[in-house]
C-alpha cells in the first residue's frame, strides 16, 4: 500500500502493453495447477451477515467497499456517506502529527467508530494501516526488522510472536486491520520492495507467512488481535527488471508454486483480507497478457474466491484500480467486477462513491457483485471484536527484548577473521560510518513515514542505535564517534566497527533502475571512502551494513576483517552488540545463527535470486566460531561502474 500518489510512467507504459485478451478457453490451464479447497462456514455467521445486508440501501452498500485516507474524510463525512472502512497511509496521523499519542489515535477511531454506527447501526467501521514491522506509524513502537530480516532467522515461532506483539500495538491505537505481511518471492533484488519479503525460497515465505498471519490473527474476538492481509496478490515479486509495479512473466504452473507458495500459507492460517498487486502478470508459456491484476477476473474471483475457495475480502491497492485500461481513480466498474471488494481511493472517495452508485443502478455493476463484495466484508467485520482489549499506552507499543532477540537472530556474518569476534568487553573501539548513528538508515523505509526520508532520530524515543548501544555496553569511554574516519588514528583503538548501509527507501522509490547495478559503493561513494581512511591502519575493521536487500559488496568486504549483513534491523541496536561484544562471564556467546534468506551476489550484475555462482547462496552464514577465515580476497571489477546487460 502506498502512501500518495507516484510517479507512474514506467508502470502506465507497460500497462499499454499489457491489455488483458486471455481467451475463456486458458482460464483451465491457470487454474489447474492450484489445489481444489471447500469453503468452511459458520452458519450463524452467515445468518448475521445476510440480515444486516437486507438492510442496507445501494448507497450504504456502497459506502461500505469504499475506503477513504483519514486526512481526506471527517467523522461527519462517515455518518453522511456510511463510509464502512478508512486507512492511514505512510505519513497520516490523527491531526496531521507525527507524534500523535495512541490516545490520540484511538480517540479518532472512537470518533470514527460512533459516526459508522449512527448511519448503519450494528455494522463496524474497521482502520487499516501499515503495521508492516510493528507498529511503524505510532511514535515510540518497537520496530523489528523488516521481513528480510526474519527470514534470515528462519524461526517461524519467532515471526508468530511479531505478530502477536504488533497486533497488540495496533489495537493499542484503537486499529483493526495490518497490510501485512508480503508475501512476495522476490526474483530480481533491483526491486525496491525486496526487504519486504522473506525470502527467493518459496518453501521459507510458506512457513514465515502463515506464522505471521497466525500471530497477527489470534484473539481478535478478544480485542487483541487484527486483521491480517496476504498481499500483493499475485507474483509481486516477480516483475522483470525488479520494475515496482511491472509485469511478471511466468507459466500458470511458476505462478501457483512459485509466487502463489505464501498464499497457500496464509489461507491454511485462515487470513481473511488479500491486497491486490499493482503489478500485472503474462503467461510465458503461451506470451498470454493477463494484464493488471486489478482487473484479473481470473485469479481474483476464479482462483481466489472459487477454487481456493477464499471467503475473506480483496482490498485493492492505493488508487490501484485507476491503472486499469479505461478506468480512473475515481470510477471503475472493472475492478469491482472483476472481485475487488474495498476499494482503497483515499482522496478522491466522494466522487468515486458517486459514480459507484451510479453504476449500480445503470446494471454496469450488477447487483448480485455488490452484495458478494458487502457480504464479505461483513462476514469479516463481525468475525473481529471491535473493543480493544490493549490500553492505549506507549508501553503497550513496545516489546524491546523481543525486537532485540529478533536482530540478534537476523544478522549474517559473511567473512570474519578467527578469533576476531567477539571484541572483548574492555575493548577501545572508534566507531566510523554515517549509518552509525541513524535511527532512519537502521529501521529502513516504512519507518514513521512512508520512505522515512525525513525521520530523525527523535521520531525513534524508544530506540537505540548501534553507537549508543556501542555506549552503552563498552561505556563512553571506551567508544569514539568519528563518522567519516578523517580525524581518529585507527591505531590507537583494538578495533574499528565501520557502520554503512543503504539510505532509507520504499517501493518504487527503491528500485535499482535497469540501467545501474548492484555495487553498493556506486550509490554511496561515501562508504568505501571510510574504509578506505580506516583499513589497514593498525586496527581490525569489523564492518555492518544496512541493507534493504543484497548487495555487491566485494570491494568493501576486502577492506574489512568481518562482514555483517544487518538487513534493516529496527529499533533495538543493542541486539547488534549482542553479537559484536562479548557479553559479561555469565553468559555464553550465541554466535551468529542468522542465514541468507537470499543468494549473495559475487557480481555487480547478478541480479535474479537463480544465479548459479553467488559468493554465499541461500543458507550460507557463518557462526564466528570457525577456526579457519573467510578472509580470502574476492575479485574486484576492472571496471568498478559496469554497465549490466539487459
Amino acid at each position: 500500500m502506498r502512501q500518495h500518489p507516484r510517479f507512474l510512467a514506467i508502470a502506465l507504459l507497460l500497462a499499454l502493453h499489457t491489455t488483458p485478451h486471455a481467451a475463456d478457453g486458458a482460464t483451465d490451464a491457470v487454474l489447474k495447477p492450484w489445489p481444489v479447497r471447500s469453503p468452511q462456514r459458520d452458519a450463524a455467521l452467515e445468518a448475521r451477515v445476510e440480515a444486516a445486508l437486507q438492510g442496507l440501501s445501494v448507497r450504504q452498500k456502497v459506502g461500505q467497499i469504499v475506503q477513504p485516507e483519514i486526512r481526506a474524510i471527517t467523522p461527519a463525512q462517515v455518518r453522511e456517506y456510511a463510509i464502512g472502512t478508512v486507512l492511514n497511509g505512510g505519513g497520516g496521523w490523527p491531526g496531521n502529527d507525527r507524534s500523535a499519542s495512541p490516545a490520540q489515535w484511538k480517540a479518532l477511531a472512537e470518533e470514527f467508530q460512533a459516526a459508522a454506527q449512527a448511519a448503519t447501526p450494528g455494522i463496524p467501521l474497521i482502520w487499516g494501516t501499515d503495521a508492516v514491522h510493528g507498529h511503524n506509524n505510532v511514535r515510540g513502537a518497537t520496530l523489528f526488522p523488516h521481513n528480510i530480516g526474519l527470514g534470515a532467522t528462519r524461526d517461524a515461532e519467532l515471526v508468530r510472536d511479531i505478530g502477536r506483539a504488533t497486533a497488540r500495538a495496533v489495537r493499542a491505537s484503537g486499529l483493526h486491520w495490518t497490510f501485512a505481511p508480503t508475501l512476495a518471492v522476490v526474483q530480481d533484488v533491483r526491486w525496491g520492495r525486496t526487504y519486504e519479503s522473506f525470502s527467493s525460497d518459496p518453501a521459507l515465505v510458506r512457513r514465515l507467512g502463515e506464522a505471521s498471519v497466525r500471530g497477527l490473527q489470534e484473539g481478535m474476538k478478544q480485542g487483541l488481535g487484527v486483521l491480517a492481509t496476504a498481499k500483493h496478490y499475485l507474483a509481486d515479486g516477480g516483475t522483470r527488471r525488479g520494475i515496482d509495479q511491472g509485469v511478471a512473466h511466468a507459466t500458470p504452473l511458476e505462478l501457483a508454486q512459485v509466487h502463489g507458495a505464501g498464499y497457500l500459507g496464509a489461507l491454511d492460517a485462515g487470513v481473511l483480507t488479500v491486497m491486490a498487486s499493482f503489478s500485472s502478470w503474462t503467461d510465458s508459456a503461451d506470451y498470454t497478457a493477463h494484464g493488471k491484476m486489478h482487473g484479473n477476473t481470473t485469479l481474483l474471483t476464479g482462483l481466489l474466491k472459487q477454487r481456493l475457495a477464499f471467503d475473506g475480502l480483496v482490498v485493492s491497492d492505493w488508487d490501484g484500480v485507476g491503472q486499469l485500461p479505461g478506468c480512473r481513480n475515481e470510477d471503475c466498474p472493472a475492478a469491482i467486477n472483476a472481485g475487488i471488494d474495498i476499494v482503497m481511493v483515499p482522496f478522491q472517495w466522494k466522487a468515486f462513491h458517486e459514480n459507484t452508485v451510479r453504476a449500480v443502478e445503470q446494471g454496469r455493476i450488477p447487483m448480485a457483485r455488490l452484495d458478494d463484495a458487502v457480504r464479505r466484508i461483513l462476514r469479516v467485520k463481525f468475525s473481529l471484536g471491535m473493543q480493544s482489549a490493549v490500553p492505549a499506552t506507549v508501553e503497550a507499543l513496545q516489546s524491546p527484548e523481543l525486537a532485540r532477540r529478533a536482530v540478534r537472530e537476523s544478522l549474517v556474518l559473511l567473512k570474519h577473521r578467527p578469533g576476531l569476534l567477539p571484541l572483548k568487553r574492555s575493548a577501545r573501539v572508534l566507531v566510523v560510518g554515517a549509518a552509525a548513528d541513524s535511527m532512519a538508515r537502521q529501521a529502513g523505509g516504512w519507518s514513521v513515514s512512508w520512505q522515512a526520508r525525513d525521520a530523525t532520530n527523535a521520531d525513534f524515543p524508544q530506540g537505540t542505535t548501534l553507537l549508543a548501544a556501542l555506549r552503552q555496553r563498552l561505556g563512553d569511554a571506551q567508544v569514539t564517534f568519528d563518522e567519516d574516519g578523517a580525524t581518529q588514528d585507527p591505531a590507537r583503538f583494538d578495533a574499528v566497527i565501520a557502520v554503512i548501509g543503504e539510505a532509507p527507501y520504499a517501493e518504487g522509490e527503491g528500485d535499482i533502475r535497469v540501467t545501474d547495478n548492484l555495487r553498493h559503493s556506486r550509490r554511496y561513494p561515501q562508504d568505501l571512502a571510510v574504509l578506505q581512511r580506516v583499513a589497514g591502519r593498525g586496527a581490525p575493521v569489523v564492518t555492518v551494513l544496512y541493507s534493504g536487500r543484497p548487495l555487491y559488496v566485494n570491494d568493501l568486504a576486502n577492506r574489512s576483517d568481518a562482514f555483517v549483513a544487518a538487513w534493516l534491523p529496527g529499533s533495538e541496536g543493542a541486539g547488534l552488540t549482542d553479537l559484536l561484544i562479548a557479553p559479561d562471564g555469565s553468559k555464553p556467546w550465541p554466535g551468529f545463527t542468522g542465514r541468507l534468506p537470499f543468494p549473495w551476489p559475487a557480481g555487480p550484475c547478478q541480479f535474479s535470486t537463480r544465479e548459479a555462482r553467488p559468493w554465499w547462496p541461500v543458507g550460507g552464514g557463518l557462526s564466528g566460531r570457525e577456526t579457519t577465515g573467510s578472509t580470502a580476497r574476492l575479485p574486484e571489477p576492472a571496471d568498478p561502474q559496469p554497465v549490466c546487460p539487459l
